[in-house]
């Protein structure tokens, strides 16, 4: 990060801190600094001649004249004003409401924020501001927000083997804070044909699409998208929905996305205001070659329907996608037989938020319909055998995907040699495997026996729990049926 990034950037974060020790989570600040930074930004805009985007009772300069309790109560007319608008400030501002009770704690983040001639940085600095505000909000564990966090390194690496170009479309359907179209924009704002000024601004414009069901994050995913100055200034390319209800009827050259992990069949998710945002427990959809509750077999079969011809997919996986039996089996084939799938990168733990998690990255091609499987081979690269990770003593970094991203380059897949950590299976080994098992293995893992070797306590109980809680929620949902 520049100076000025590093400097702005310990301005909000120390307010943080004191907001924190007045009761006001990190998460709950990074919102209401959300909020007031686009009611800053729409002045800035009207400065510059250009029109507003709010009403004119919701505007940065009523509220900055204000102070004490009449200011309090302004914000929270404006917040409730804006939620009811279209577009991207609705998005932004769907069920907001004010979560800092001290009215002095807010005059100060007001004054913080107005401060600032936020236009004055570039989208990179205020786009670097914000990213670092919502990593570290992803990195405190009372808030709850790691789990829509994926490693960058993972997102890195993803984007650079898949490496996309200006001209192609780019869609993450579970986005969380953007992560993923981010890294996309930015890897393609580098190439050559980003510099033709209609192949930049549709880029920008027309080049990227999320969806998340959970209306916050949304939020986050949407202002962190207008910061790094995607989409228009009315229209937000993040979606406030299930992604999993509908076929949307569009298709995108590129998926890059982590579906939300879990085994549990239905999933509800409480907002700040106590309504209950959920996800169904399966899907009905004519395009869904099989029916089941599992949302990461949902996600697959969703990525199917809407990558375009030709079309490249980078899937975050948990290790049940790669084994289970039925639905999954069904799935699986499908993928082998109707797409190119070639690429498997099998990710150590340690490196998410959530504990206990083993996952994968599935890469795979849409090509058209023929007999033959389109699968000829599939190149698991192992990065979780002997690889030791933690969030803070010893995190994944770039340098250690690096290996992974040169062997696995799309471009040079016909140059591909084995190495100890990249091994290669054909679809007649796959096939003949008992339910089309992908979790593909073949290093020993050192000291095995030995206790300091296993994962830590917490990450075993934790997948524990996890299991216990997934056959629990069947057993109810059997119990529910039998009536």
């Amino acid at each position: 990060m520049s100076e000025t990034e590093n400097v702005l950037t310990a301005k909000v974060w120390n307010l943080a801190h004191v907001m924190n020790n007045a009761g006001v989570g990190s998460g709950d600040y990074v919102e209401q600094v959300t909020y007031l930074l686009f009611l800053k930004l729409d002045a800035e805009r009207e400065e510059d001649g250009l029109p507003s985007l709010l009403p004119e009772e919701c505007r940065w300069a009523r509220l900055a004249a204000l102070s004490g309790r009449e200011l309090a109560q302004h914000y929270a007319r404006t917040l409730e004003t804006l939620a009811g608008q279209p577009g991207l400030v609705g998005t932004i501002y769907t069920r907001a409401r004010n979560t800092i009770e001290e009215p002095a704690h807010l005059h100060r983040l007001v004054r913080m924020i107005g401060a600032e001639s936020w236009s004055g940085f570039g989208v990179d600095v205020k786009g670097a501001i914000y990213e670092s505000l919502l990593e570290r909000t992803a990195s405190d564990t009372k808030s709850g927000a790691g789990q829509y966090f994926t490693p960058r390194p993972v997102i890195q690496a993803c984007v650079e083997v898949v490496d996309p170009r200006p001209g192609r479309t780019i869609c993450d359907p579970a986005c969380g804070t953007a992560g993923f179209l981010l890294a996309a924009f930015e890897h393609m704002r580098q190439k050559p044909e980003a510099r033709d000024r209609e192949t930049g601004r549709k880029m920008r414009e027309e080049g990227f699409t999320g969806y998340d069901i959970v209306a916050g994050v949304a939020r986050l995913a949407a202002m962190n998208l207008y910061l790094h100055g995607l989409g228009r200034a009315d229209v937000t390319p993040i979606h406030r929905a299930d992604a999993l209800l509908a076929d949307p009827g569009r298709r995108w050259d590129v998926i890059l996305t982590n579906p939300p992990f879990g085994r549990r069949q239905s999933i509800q998710v409480f907002t700040g205001d106590g309504e209950a945002e959920t996800e169904r427990e399966d899907y009905q959809r004519p395009d869904f070659n099989v029916t089941t509750g599992n949302k990461q077999l949902n996600f697959v079969q969703h990525i199917m329907t809407v990558l375009a011809p030709g079309g490249v997919a980078a899937v975050v996986l948990p290790d049940n996608v790669l084994f289970e039996g039925g639905a999954g089996e069904k799935i699986r084939r499908r993928l082998l037989d109707e797409f190119e799938c070639h690429t498997l990168l099998r990710l150590p733990t340690g490196i998410f938020y959530r504990q206990g998690v083993k996952a994968n990255v599935l890469f795979f091609e849409a090509r058209p319909r023929r007999k033959e499987p389109w699968t000829e081979a599939l190149w698991v690269y192992d990065l979780r055998t002997n690889k030791r990770f933690t969030l803070k003593e010893r995190p994944l970094r770039d340098a250690d995907m690096s290996e992974f991203v040169s062997v696995a380059k799309l471009s040079d897949r016909g140059k591909r040699q084995e190495t100890e950590r990249f091994k290669r299976f054909t679809y007649a080994e796959l096939a003949a495997r008992e339910k089309l098992d992908l979790n593909l293995t073949w290093l020993r893992e050192e000291g095995a026996t030995d206790p300091a070797s296993l994962p830590p306590p917490a990450e075993i109980a934790a997948s524990i729990a996890e299991d216990l809680e997934a056959a629990l929620a069947r057993f109810r949902a059997v119990a529910a049926r039998l009536g």
